[in-house]
């Protein structure tokens, strides 16, 4: 067994640090292990629907509180953050994938090609009837398959942020594949009488924050929308404004639909931390982590060469909760993850608890955003 599968538990005692600070007019969270008594089926939990928005590359520092991105500002502000949030780990790809399988199993790259046979959150809302679905700006058509789109040189699709294409028994069934549409589809399914419980939401790569792809023949493409690795500059501005104004457009379209109620939830959370070239990193900024985050050998190839081993998390992301019955107003900085997210999930549906999210020592529920 791998060093990475096992996961060796010397995850930074950060992951299970408390913290107990009073903001001004701020309520904040007093302990992780707080958290994890108010969760789980029949804990109080009751969630009638969960909307997931999935954003790119960027950390808590660079979009909360931004001049450009001043929406996401507003309902941090207004709802709930979730300050000690961070990815599982680098890069997008297996972030994506343990966000609904309860692991990375074992990959730390974006390879298009990777298929996992694992037991995922499709199968677990399939065996228990619960409706799902999964909305890709500019993914070409119904069920599509296709890795880039328009094409593999500056895409605004890719599948590494779809990660219900990267599962083999979601791939190989058309009815599952039927529930991966164009977020055109969104508005129409949410005011449908058969509206999704389970929603999730992937911007395309000019409104992720992600911006233009790299490739050996263009470099850092300039059209439509310039990559960056520059925090703060002009291009790196943009693509905050651009997912701004996508976020807003998303939440206005879920929260005005038949499908909101009460007691339904929007997470809107980032991949990762933001990439600003740190050679040792593998380029990007942070591998502070948490929560079952994988511990990599010492030059790991899916880093580099430079990489001295230990802990490799995603960093500190945005992460901000939206339920109507939750608390308002306020802030906590207990420690989670994507693993955590998906828990929270699987605990208030009563379904199974997959890969890391079984582990109650490490990974807590998020109930103390939700209403009860």
């Amino acid at each position: 067994m791998s060093l990475r599968t096992r996961r060796t538990k010397w995850i930074a005692v950060a992951s299970a640090a408390v913290f107990s600070v009073a903001l001004s007019g701020v309520l904040v969270a007093t302990t992780a292990a707080d958290q994890d008594g108010g969760g789980g089926n029949g804990h109080g939990v009751n969630l009638d629907r969960v909307y997931v928005i999935m954003l790119e590359n960027h950390g808590l520092n660079s979009v909360i509180g931004d001049p450009s991105a001043p929406y996401m500002t507003s309902l941090a502000h207004t709802y709930a953050e979730a300050t000690g949030y961070y990815g599982v780990t680098h890069p997008s790809e297996p972030n994506y994938v343990a966000m609904i399988s309860g692991s990375n199993w074992d990959t730390n790259n974006d390879n298009p090609a990777n298929i996992f046979n694992h037991t995922n959150l499709v199968d677990e809302l399939s065996a228990n009837h619960i409706s799902w679905g999964a909305y890709m700006e500019a993914l070409p058509g119904v069920g599509s398959t296709t890795q880039f789109w328009p094409s593999s040189g500056n895409p605004l699709y890719a599948s590494k942020h779809n990660p219900f294409v990267l599962f083999g028994d979601i791939l190989s069934s058309p009815s599952r594949l039927a529930n991966v549409k164009p977020y055109t589809s969104l508005a129409t399914d949410l005011n449908s009488h058969n509206a999704p419980r389970f929603v999730f939401i992937t911007p395309d790569q000019c409104n992720d924050m992600h911006g233009g792809i790299y490739t050996a023949v263009a470099g850092y493409a300039d059209t439509p929308c310039p990559y960056n690795k520059t925090a703060g500059d002009p291009l790196d501005e943009q693509l905050k404004a651009n997912a701004d104004a996508f976020v807003k457009t998303a939440v206005n379209t879920i929260t005005s639909s038949r499908s909101w109620t009460r007691h339904s939830a929007i997470f809107i959370v980032a991949d990762e931390g933001d990439y600003t070239g740190v050679t040792q990193n593998g380029g990007w900024d942070s591998p502070a982590g948490c929560c079952d985050s994988p511990v990599l050998p010492a030059g790991d190839p899916d880093i580099n060469a430079a990489w001295p081993g230990g802990l490799y998390g995603g960093g500190l992301v945005p992460a901000i909760v939206i339920d109507p019955s939750g608390p308002h107003h306020y802030v906590s900085s207990a420690s989670y993850n994507h693993y955590s997210l998906l828990r929270t999930i699987e605990d208030a549906w009563g379904l199974p608890e997959l890969g890391f999210t079984s582990d109650h020592i490490q990974v807590q529920t998020m109930n103390e955003f939700l209403g009860h």
